[in-house]
């Protein structure tokens, strides 16, 4: 586990991120990330790629956000 996924799972305690979790990370709005997550970008793609969804709902596997801010 990297010392970003360890802050990550310190702060939000699960190594699932609601999508409010990623926008407040990202520092966008959670509209704006959903705006971000339909365009056709390389940021979009692989925030899709860390996307999983039960139910209805929408999270993101932490140890990829992680690795998104830790290539950044």
């Amino acid at each position: 586990m990297t010392r970003t996924e360890e802050l990550l799972f310190d702060r939000y305690g699960s190594p699932l991120l609601p999508l409010d979790a990623v926008a407040e990370i990202l520092g966008r709005s959670t509209n704006g990330l959903r705006v971000s997550l339909s365009s056709n970008n390389e940021m979009a793609c692989k925030l899709r790629s860390a996307k999983v969804k039960l139910g209805r709902r929408i999270y993101f596997r932490m140890s990829e956000i992680a690795r998104l801010i830790d290539e950044a």
